[in-house]
C-alpha cells in the first residue's frame, strides 16, 4: 500500500521534502562519547563523505597514484569507498582498517599515530597493538575528520602508493570538509 493512501496529502508532500534536508544537517550536540544516544552524536554525512572521497582523488590524480578511499563516521562505520581503477585490491582492507583505527581511538590521531610506541620491543606500553580489533594499521594513511567547529565526524584511509603518497592523499581528503587538526 502506497504511503498517500493513509497520510493526507499537505502530510505527504511536507515529508517527501523534508526528507533531503534532514539528509544534510549535521548533529551539532555537545557529546560524542559514552552514554550519548545516535540522534545526540556528531557524524560525517553521505554529503560531506563523497566531498572527502572528491578531494582524495583530485589529489590521488594530481600525483597519479590510484587510491582507495574509505570514509567512516566516529563508530567506525563505513560511509563511502571508493576503489579508482587500477588501484591496488589488497590495499582495499588497509584503507579501511586505517579509518577504522583512526576512528577506534575517537579521532585522537592519525593510524600512524601507534607505530612508534607499537613497533618497539616486547613489553612495552601498546607492542602488538595493530593485533587487536579485528587488525589495526599503525603506518601513515588514515586522517581524522574535525568539522569547523572542531568536533570529531569521522576519518579517512587512504591506501595505494607509498606512506608518504598514502598521507599526501588522506590529508588533502580530510581537508575537503573540514580538519585533520583539532
Amino acid at each position: 500500500m502506497h504511503p498517500s493512501t493513509f497520510l493526507p496529502a499537505a502530510l505527504w508532500a511536507s515529508l517527501i521534502y523534508a526528507i533531503p534536508s534532514c539528509a544534510e544537517t549535521v548533529n551539532r550536540t555537545l557529546t560524542n562519547g559514552y552514554g550519548s544516544t545516535p540522534s545526540e552524536r556528531h557524524y560525517i554525512n553521505h554529503t560531506q563523505a563523497l566531498t572527502v572521497i572528491n578531494s582524495g582523488i583530485a589529489k590521488a590524480i594530481e600525483i597519479n597514484v590510484p587510491m582507495n578511499i574509505a570514509v567512516l563516521d566516529p563508530s567506525a562505520t563505513l560511509v563511502a569507498f571508493i576503489h579508482m581503477d587500477n588501484s591496488y585490491l589488497g590495499s582495499i582492507d588497509i584503507s579501511q582498517k586505517k579509518a577504522k583505527t583512526v576512528a577506534d581511538f575517537n579521532g585522537l590521531f592519525q593510524s600512524s599515530g601507534l607505530y612508534n610506541r607499537s613497533q618497539t620491543l616486547p613489553g612495552s606500553d601498546v607492542y602488538g597493538i595493530e593485533q587487536t580489533n579485528g587488525g589495526l594499521v599503525v603506518f601513515g594513511g588514515g586522517q581524522p575528520i574535525y568539522d569547523p567547529m572542531g568536533y570529531f565526524i569521522g576519518a579517512v584511509g587512504v591506501s595505494g602508493g607509498s606512506v608518504p603518497q598514502d598521507v599526501e592523499v588522506s590529508t588533502a581528503a580530510a581537508e575537503g570538509v573540514g580538519s585533520t587538526i583539532l
